[in-house]
């Protein structure tokens, strides 16, 4: 009698299935909407809310008539490719070569590392104003130098706008060069040794290791990488703010920058918000490209 009244194994386990799809009731819909709706709040009026508000002021089109007649836009288009090219390109290269120099297991090689991540580290506006002032072409420390070591005078670094330009991705590069051989570091100390040994079995040493072991198994991972680097860097504001502050001559801006001056420095928001906007067709398909990589899964550490 006792085992005919027991319920089946199966049948708690059903119903506990069957109040889950009912959704959350009682206390814990009190309790889900305290934790959820606050979240929902600050990202409407902190992303959602300014991203429309935005793109509402920069639609106009008297702003984008007014914006691609000015020969400073068509100059701070080609900065930014430049500056994308140049520097995305250049300091993800050096960062895949200084990873390996840091992959050596001699003591100092880690303590240089330690030494090496300093200008990752150190806040990035200080950073630009100190290069700033030692880029100067009177008494900037540089500058100084070249007297001392040669007896002439150094060039003027931010009041030509090719030497400026350079400069500025120069300090570019110096800044996140740490950050990205870190992640190529751990890329690389990802790929099992038995792959190497490997290799040396059938004579791949040295450049031949890396391009048939080393490269492909970090292929994707550098293509990551270099998409993640492109939209963080188009939307860089403070290095070229900061170093050469868009001169001389307007002639070294790129779109971040050019959309801050003219919302603040020339009063008008809606040519502003427009200069920025038109950086979209390069973002969306940087970003979409981004999320299929990852969504797909192709990028292991």
């Amino acid at each position: 009698m006792g085992g005919s009244s027991a319920l089946p194994a199966s049948a708690v386990p059903a119903r506990r299935v069957r109040a889950w799809r009912g959704g959350v009731q009682g206390a814990d819909a009190f309790w889900a909407a305290a934790f959820v709706l606050p979240y929902i709040a600050v990202f409407l009026a902190f992303v959602i809310y300014p991203v429309g508000y935005g793109i509402w002021l920069g639609s106009g089109a008297a702003s984008y008539r007014a914006l691609f007649s000015d020969p400073i836009y068509v100059r701070t288009v080609i900065n930014t490719l430049v500056y994308l090219a140049i520097g995305v390109n250049l300091k993800l290269f050096l960062a895949l070569l200084l990873s390996g120099f840091f992959m050596r297991p001699q003591r100092w090689v880690k303590a240089l590392l330690l030494v090496f991540i300093l200008p990752w580290a150190v806040p990035a506006i200080p950073t630009f104003i100190s290069i700033h002032w030692m880029l100067n072409g009177q008494w900037g420390l540089i500058n100084n130098l070249i007297w001392d070591l040669f007896q002439a005078d150094g060039p003027p670094w931010l009041d030509t706008p090719g030497l400026a330009m350079g400069s500025t991705i120069v300090a570019y590069i110096w800044k996140w060069l740490p950050f990205w051989t870190i992640i190529f570091l751990a890329g690389r100390m990802a790929i099992p040794k038995e792959l190497y040994e490997a290799a040396s079995v059938d004579g791949a040493t040295g450049l031949r290791s890396f391009t048939s072991v080393t490269f492909p198994l970090m292929a994707n991972l550098y293509t990551v990488c270099t998409l993640l680097s492109t939209i963080w860097t188009l939307g860089d504001f403070n290095t070229v703010h900061f170093v050469s502050g868009g001169g001389p001559a307007l002639q070294t801006h790129v779109l971040a920058t050019l959309g801050i001056r003219d919302a603040f420095e020339l009063g008008d928001p809606k040519l502003g918000m427009a200069a920025v906007i038109t950086a979209l067709p390069l973002l969306i398909p940087l970003v979409i490209l981004l999320m299929r990589r990852l969504s797909k899964g192709e990028v292991q550490l």
